[in-house]
């Protein structure tokens, strides 16, 4: 089946000397493929700040008009947030639609969210986008839309402005609403995990960073129910809903595993803002995986990116291990452990084998290990240490059964009232 052709579409943006510039119309190029568009042609300009009406100066406008008309686009998309006038004066200048970078990522949001929860987030982040870029036509539509009708020609072009801002803060205040019904259940489910006493482990990480890969590699061999991985696909925010996962590990340790939304450079305020409680398996995380492409080249300004994102949300004091992943992809040796630091591929069951380990090391380290002898008529404490304990030994003795387990903390407490000395054990 054919699919539809990728919109062309030129990229522009302003050099004014940052040191990630190139960077970051690289990742402009990736955003507007992840948008099923493609770049035919780059145009920037050396400015040391944008032009307050038109983003670039004068005469490089005119020039992007002559490339627009040459190369047949209708699409110019734009590497900074703009302001409503600049992107009226632009498409003025150019007759060309205009994009900001901030738009694009809003639209890659709209088509890829599933949920009716992340939906109603990328819903919010348009319309908080959309309110200070109120103009007359725009509000013409919106009234068409929202069934104003007649009422759009009691008053000039500026009623027909505050008749829309007025649809559109109403449509925020619904979605508010919604969003915090959704929150509520979300948060009913989290604590019933966190009364469960099982730890949470959340993937974080730069957007195509290998976080869903890692996932799926985990549950595949330790889910409790394997068959459900997660969607992964090698493109920008192939993953926006928060998939959470439960993992039972041979020696009986179960956590709880999350895939968070990717990050990305310059990710629009109100869209963090809106997918704060998406990211909010991060926020209440016993452990930070942060999960870094390891073959590119810009791997740096990335971990910058997800440590100022990490911030923008509130998570500053959680514990974090790095993984640099698709070392398949270098001519590093993987798997390999530096301290907090690992160096392995999704693909390569020793780097899964290492990072279990430091998981385990992370966000088990509240575990005992102690010798009990149980009696015979409490038989369901030994039902339960082999269900939920690591066993290390079983012997079977005239009182009773005796047990070398290493087990939770909170479980030790519970039936410490078993628990006999080594020295005791021995004797036995």
């Amino acid at each position: 089946m054919d699919e539809t052709p990728a919109t062309p579409v030129v990229t522009i943006g302003l050099n004014s000397g940052q040191a990630t510039f190139d960077y970051s119309m690289e990742e402009l190029k990736a955003l507007v493929e992840a948008n099923h568009m493609t770049v035919v042609e780059q145009v920037q300009q050396a400015l040391t700040k944008p032009n307050p009406g038109t983003y670039f100066g004068t005469g490089k406008v005119e020039e992007l008009a002559t490339i627009v008309a040459d190369d047949g686009v209708d699409t110019v998309v734009v590497n900074d947030e703009l302001t409503p006038s600049q992107i009226r004066n632009l498409e003025n200048g150019t007759k060309a639609r205009i994009i900001d970078r901030t738009g694009l990522i809003l639209e890659i949001f709209a088509n890829r969210a599933q949920s009716r929860e992340a939906k109603l987030q990328v819903q919010l982040a348009m319309l908080q986008y959309q309110l200070p870029r109120l103009h007359t036509s725009a509000s013409q539509r919106l009234d068409q839309q929202g069934g104003a009708g007649g009422l759009a020609n009691r008053g000039s072009g500026e009623s027909q402005t505050e008749m829309s801002r007025r649809t559109i803060e109403r449509s925020i205040n619904h979605v508010n609403h919604e969003l915090k019904e959704i929150n509520q259940a979300a948060e009913t489910q989290r604590a019933q995990r966190e009364r469960n006493e099982l730890p949470s482990v959340a993937l974080v990480g730069y957007t195509n960073a290998g976080k869903s890969t890692i996932m799926n590699a985990l549950v595949q061999r330790f889910g409790k129910n394997e068959d459900k991985q997660v969607f992964v696909k090698n493109m920008l925010f192939a993953t926006l809903d928060t998939s959470v996962r439960q993992l039972i590990f041979p020696d009986q340790k179960k956590l709880l595993l999350s895939d968070t939304v990717g990050f990305v450079s310059q990710l629009p305020t109100n869209l963090v803002k809106a997918f704060r409680s998406t990211l909010s398996e991060a926020a209440n995380a016993d452990l930070l995986i942060q999960v870094v492409d390891y073959a590119d080249p810009n791997r740096d300004a990335m971990m910058q990116t997800t440590e100022d994102t990490l911030q923008e949300i509130g998570v500053t004091d959680v514990p974090m291990i790095t993984v640099f992943n698709k070392a398949d992809l270098t001519d590093a040796e993987y798997p390999s452990r530096a301290g907090d630091q690992l160096i392995v591929s999704a693909k390569d069951d020793a780097s899964i084998d290492m990072l279990v380990q430091v998981m385990k090391e992370k966000v088990f380290h509240n575990y005992v290990t102690a010798n009990f002898l149980i009696p015979f008529a409490a038989g369901d404490v030994v039902a339960y240490f082999n269900d939920h304990a690591n066993v290390l030994s079983t012997d079977y003795q005239a009182d009773g059964t005796a047990m070398r387990v290493e087990l939770p903390s909170a479980d030790f407490n519970k039936y410490k009232r078993y628990v006999v000395t080594d020295a005791d054990a021995a004797e036995d």
